[in-house]
C-alpha cells in the first residue's frame, strides 16, 4: 500500500534545526527528487538551490548509485567493521586516498560529518598521547565555524546558537577570531584580498595556553553554515605554517567542501594547503546514504602502529563503520563523479555563477556578496530587533516560487549540485531577485 504524500499527524516527529512550530502549521513537504529538482506534495518541481544540505553533489536519484545501493542490500546488507571487514571497505578507502595528495594516505569511516569531526579530535589527542605527549590536550576552533552537533564539534565550533543551551561542553577549548571582515571585503569576487594576518590570532592562543599543551587546531577551509565565509588569500597557508612551527595538528573540515564544491577534488587541493587530518561526508554518497570518512597523513596512523600487533591500536568506532550499503553508495558515486567529469565542473561554471550571484548587488537590502566555486552567499541587512526574519521571509518566498535555497542568520547560502546548467543559474538568481524585491 502507497503511503499518503500528505501526513495526518504532523506532531510526532521533533524535527531538527527546525521552528517546528511554524513548520507544522504550513508544511512544507518533499516527496520525490530527480536531477536538480525536487517535486513536493503539490506536484510542483522544485529547483534545488542548496544541493539538499550540500550534499547532493551528483544530483538527485541517479540510477547508477541507486542500482548499487539495491543490488548491495540484497547481497550483504550488514558487516561489522570491529574485528572483521568487507572488500568494498577496502576498495572505498584505497579509490579515497588515491583522490588525496600525499602524504593523506588513511581514511577512517563514519557516519556523519559530525562523527567525523569527533573521530579527527580523539584521534588528534590520542595521537599526542602515542607520541608520549600527552600533556597536548587543548582542541582549538575558531570563531563562527561549524563542525556538527557531537559535543566535539559544538565545543571547537563558534557558533553561539549551537553552544549556548548545552552546558560547559568539552573542557580545554579555545578560539581563534574568525575571517569576515565587511568593512574592507564586501563584495569580493573569489578570495578576499585583506585578512590574512587574522591567522596571527592563533599566535596569540598559542601564548596563553603554550603550545606545549595544544594538540589540534580544526577549521573549514570555506566556513559554510556560518555564511560562506571565504578565507582570504594566504591565510590558510600562514595557519599552516604556525601549526607546523609548534607542533600541532592541522585540521581541516571538508564535509563541505569535499568533493567538487570549489571546482577542485577537495579544498586541500584549491589551496594547496596539506593539513594532518580531513574530515568529510555529504558528498562521499552524494547525499544518498549516511557516510563520513577523516583522512589521516602517514605519520598520524604509523605513531599508533607502534603497539604490540595484538593489541587495538585506536580505540573508537562505529557500529555502522563502512557500512556495505554506504561502501556501495560512495563507490558509484565516486563512478559518476569521474565518468562525468563532476570534481572539476565547478571551476567551468565558476565565472558564470560569480557574474549571476553578483549581478543581486544593489537589491533591496543586500549588503554584501560572496563566492568561490559553486558556492555563494547574499548577506542581508538584518530588520531591527527581529534579526534572521529577513533571510527567512526570503526563503519562505523563494520556495513559493519554486526555488529552494538556505538561510543562515540573515545570509542566503546557495550550493546547487553540481550537475547545474546555465540556464539553472539564470534561473535561481531571476527568481531571487524578484524575491528580495519583494521582501521587506
Amino acid at each position: 500500500m502507497t503511503a499518503p504524500l500528505r501526513p495526518n499527524n504532523l506532531e510526532a516527529f521533533w524535527m531538527p534545526f527546525t521552528a517546528n512550530r511554524q513548520f507544522k502549521q504550513a508544511p512544507r513537504l518533499l516527496v520525490g527528487a530527480k536531477g536538480m529538482y525536487y517535486t513536493d506534495a503539490d506536484g510542483r518541481e522544485i529547483l534545488d538551490g542548496t544541493a539538499g544540505l550540500w550534499c547532493v553533489n551528483a544530483g538527485h536519484a541517479r540510477e547508477k548509485i541507486v542500482e548499487a545501493v539495491s543490488s548491495q542490500v540484497a547481497e550483504l546488507d550488514y558487516a561489522p567493521a570491529f574485528q572483521m571487514g568487507h572488500p568494498k571497505a577496502f576498495e572505498l578507502a584505497s579509490r579515497l586516498a588515491n583522490m588525496m595528495p600525499s602524504p593523506l594516505d588513511h581514511v577512517f569511516f563514519t557516519n556523519s560529518g559530525s562523527e567525523s569531526v569527533d573521530t579527527a579530535l580523539k584521534i588528534a589527542l590520542a595521537y599526542h598521547r602515542a607520541r608520549g605527549k600527552g600533556t597536548k590536550f587543548r582542541l582549538l576552533g575558531r570563531e563562527r565555524g561549524y563542525h556538527g552537533v557531537g559535543f566535539g564539534g559544538i565545543s571547537v565550533g563558534g557558533i553561539s546558537g549551537n553552544r549556548k543551551t548545552f552546558g560547559t561542553l568539552l573542557t580545554g577549548v579555545d578560539h581563534i577570531r574568525h575571517t569576515h571582515d565587511l568593512a574592507r571585503n564586501a563584495f569580493s569576487r573569489g578570495e578576499p584580498e585583506y585578512g590574512a594576518e587574522f591567522a596571527d590570532d592563533l599566535e596569540k592562543v598559542i601564548a596563553l595556553h603554550d603550545a606545549s599543551n595544544i594538540a589540534a587546531l580544526i577549521v573549514e577551509p570555506v566556513a559554510g553554515s556560518t555564511g560562506v565565509l571565504i578565507p582570504p588569500k594566504g591565510y590558510l597557508k600562514r595557519l599552516r605554517e604556525i601549526c607546523d612551527k609548534h607542533d600541532i595538528l592541522l585540521i581541516f573540515d571538508e564535509v563541505i567542501t569535499g568533493f567538487g564544491r570549489l571546482g577542485t577534488p577537495f579544498a586541500v587541493d584549491h589551496f594547496d594547503v596539506i593539513p594532518d587530518m580531513v574530515c568529510t561526508a555529504k558528498g562521499i554518497t552524494s547525499g544518498v546514504i549516511p557516510m563520513g570518512a577523516v583522512f589521516a597523513s602517514k605519520k598520524i596512523y604509523d605513531a599508533f602502529m607502534d603497539a604490540p600487533e595484538n593489541t587495538i591500536e585506536l580505540f573508537h568506532g562505529y557500529t555502522y563503520s563502512a557500512h556495505p550499503v554506504a561502501c556501495a553508495a560512495a563507490l558509484a558515486t565516486l563512478d559518476v563523479y569521474a565518468e562525468e567529469g563532476l570534481l572539476t565542473r565547478a571551476a567551468e561554471l565558476a565565472s558564470y555563477w560569480e557574474d549571476a550571484l553578483h549581478g543581486m548587488k544593489g537589491l533591496p537590502h543586500v549588503i554584501d556578496i560572496r563566492n568561490l566555486g559553486l558556492v555563494g552567499a547574499i548577506e542581508l541587512e538584518p530588520i531591527a530587533g527581529a534579526p534572521t526574519k529577513r533571510a527567512f521571509s526570503a526563503f519562505l518566498k523563494a520556495f513559493e516560487r519554486n526555488l529552494m535555497i538556505r538561510t543562515t542568520g540573515d545570509i542566503i547560502a546557495l550550493s546547487p549540485p553540481l550537475i547545474i546548467e546555465k540556464a539553472e543559474i539564470d534561473r535561481i538568481f531571476e527568481t531571487l531577485a524578484g524575491v528580495l524585491r519583494d521582501i521587506d
